[in-house]
């Protein structure tokens, strides 16, 4: 059996009160000694099996919480309308994407309520998790072009700032408040993948130089000073 790092105590109690709270809905008797069953089976839950520790932030900033309640109503009733503008207009001719989102935190609590978030609205929904890199993969709709997909992952990103400023850690909420100061999101935009950068240091492989002339993109005489290559991202990546 493997064990599971420690939490204490103190750090699970919310998480029990809530599963305190869902067991009374489950059998919608919303009395004391409900909830206290409850509460015991959660301990039992979250102490002795083994499961992802949400330690929690220890901060919760309801003004925030509000801004992100009030754009994610928002965003409920117009994804609704362009939901139903879809379905009856454009009908099965409509393209999907599925899009993957590296979130700027690994915290678990902050990876799940993200993804719910954008779960929730409709015409989205949320295919896979991966916990490794804290990448969510969302399936949407009507997405025509990569600038379409673009400004969904911006969205998302978004989403994710409100509620890293709502309850995320200390150290998630300094990376938001140095993009607000910088004026850019995490990560590369699909404008930087796509932009050259010259090798610095040795200059490129050998390997990368055969497939460059393979390719016909730079000439066999051309020395390593009076040509260097620049290559995307994703050219250095595979």
């Amino acid at each position: 059996m493997m064990k599971r790092p420690k939490t204490p105590l103190k750090l699970e109690l919310p998480l029990i009160a809530f599963l305190g709270f869902f067991w009374m809905a489950i059998w919608q008797d919303f009395t004391l000694g409900t909830f206290i069953i409850g509460a015991v089976y959660a301990t039992i839950i979250v102490r002795v099996f083994y499961l992802p520790p949400l330690r929690g932030s220890g901060r919760l900033n309801p003004l925030w919480g509000l801004v992100f309640a009030l754009r994610f109503l928002v965003k409920m009733v117009a994804a609704s309308f362009q939901v139903s503008w879809i379905a009856v207009v454009v009908g099965p001719k409509v393209r999907n994407s599925i899009i993957s989102i590296q979130l700027r935190s690994h915290d678990d609590l902050i990876v799940t309520l993200t993804g719910h978030a954008l779960a929730l609205v409709p015409g989205s929904l949320v295919l896979d998790v991966d916990r490794t890199t804290a990448t969510l993969y969302l399936h949407t709709l009507d997405v025509d072009s990569d600038d379409d997909a673009e400004k969904i992952r911006q969205d998302a990103l978004k989403t994710e700032a409100l509620i890293i400023m709502t309850c995320g850690n200390r150290s998630d909420v300094a990376v938001v408040r140095a993009e607000k100061r910088l004026g850019r999101m995490s990560g590369f935009s699909k404008t930087e993948r796509d932009a050259p950068f010259t090798h610095r240091g040795d200059g490129p492989s050998e390997a990368a130089r055969d497939a460059e002339r393979a390719a016909g993109r730079i000439d066999e005489g051309a020395g390593s000073a009076d040509s260097a290559e620049r290559v995307t991202i994703e050219e250095v990546e595979h």
